[in-house]
């Protein structure tokens, strides 16, 4: 019932909820740190999770990390975290071409060496990576060197996009059994102090107006991050609970696969936003709203020390 969504999880009722669930899921960015710090009491809860018999796993649409990478992070901020227990859009682009193409060939690979990292780790070869800097007149552009091999481009997070890697990208994906496969489509990152720079939803949204393709993406809300949890580890969407900070990646990915959610306020989205959409009138929209909201993850510590 809509009526029952997006209250706060305090009290008993916290308690209640966790003891509900087998799995909690949590976005990172805005959820469990800010930059490099990490939320304060975050680590705590997620170490007592653990310790309490929870899996715990960590779904982000960053593709400028590897699995390692996030691990690694996680280990320096106090979090007792494990490589497998980490979901990046890196990685689930890498399942997805591997387990559900069945990729039988290179990749044309705007993104970073985290992203080639992750393919070349399920065997499959990339080019692509680096800067790609324009050369000769426009007539040479439509001309340029295709390596035969590739048979999919992927566009995740590049510092270095240019017009010679849209060029490029839309000469492969001009062959229509090319795949062509999107990180996510966040469009903005958010940072310290309100500010924010353009995301991957940008690069993706480039490169299918110029290829007049759209891209299959991977990353929240996708229900394919999940599937991909779930089919690794044995998990029952109706005993998971996500918790997340954006309505339209995490709560949305929550509605999409039938998970119970947890707004948290510490990045992105607010409860004013929330209850504009339960309002709207707008099914879509109301799909973004969670069940329970927090002021942070910190908020569920009592009842795990308890």
């Amino acid at each position: 019932m809509a009526g029952s969504k997006c209250r706060k999880l305090a009290g008993g009722l916290v308690k209640e909820v966790l003891d509900s669930v087998d799995c909690v899921l949590f976005d990172c960015d805005g959820v469990i740190w800010r930059g490099d710090q990490a939320i304060p009491g975050a680590p705590q809860v997620i170490n007592l999770l653990k310790k309490s018999g929870k899996k715990v796993f960590f779904v982000t649409n960053n593709s400028s990390k590897t699995r390692r990478m996030y691990a690694e992070k996680m280990g320096r901020l106090g979090f007792e975290v494990t490589e497998q227990e980490v979901f990046g859009a890196a990685y689930c682009a890498a399942m997805y071409l591997r387990n559900i193409c069945g990729l039988d060939g290179k990749v044309y690979l705007i993104g970073t060496n985290a992203l080639k990292l992750e393919l070349e780790e399920v065997g499959i070869q990339q080019t692509g990576v680096g800067p790609d800097h324009i050369s000769g007149v426009q007539l040479d552009w439509a001309s340029v060197s295709l390596d035969p091999e590739v048979k999919a481009v992927v566009v995740g997070f590049d510092e270095h996009f240019s017009y010679m890697k849209l060029n490029r990208a839309l000469q492969y994906l001009t062959n229509p059994e090319c795949l062509f496969v999107g990180t996510n489509t966040d469009t903005r990152l958010p940072l310290e102090e309100g500010r924010t720079v353009p995301g991957t939803g940008c690069l993706v949204r480039a490169v299918e107006t110029a290829a007049q393709r759209q891209a299959q993406t991977v990353g929240k809300p996708n229900r394919f991050m999940f599937d991909c949890v779930a089919s690794q580890f044995g998990l029952d969407g109706a005993r998971c609970l996500m918790v997340g900070d954006r309505l339209d990646t995490d709560i949305l990915l929550g509605s999409n696969c039938g998970l119970r959610t947890v707004l948290t306020l510490t990045g992105v989205s607010t409860v004013a936003d929330a209850e504009a959409h339960l309002k709207s009138g707008c099914p879509e929209k109301q799909r973004m709203v969670p069940d329970y909201y927090v002021e942070s993850i910190a908020d569920l510590l009592p009842a795990l020390q308890g």
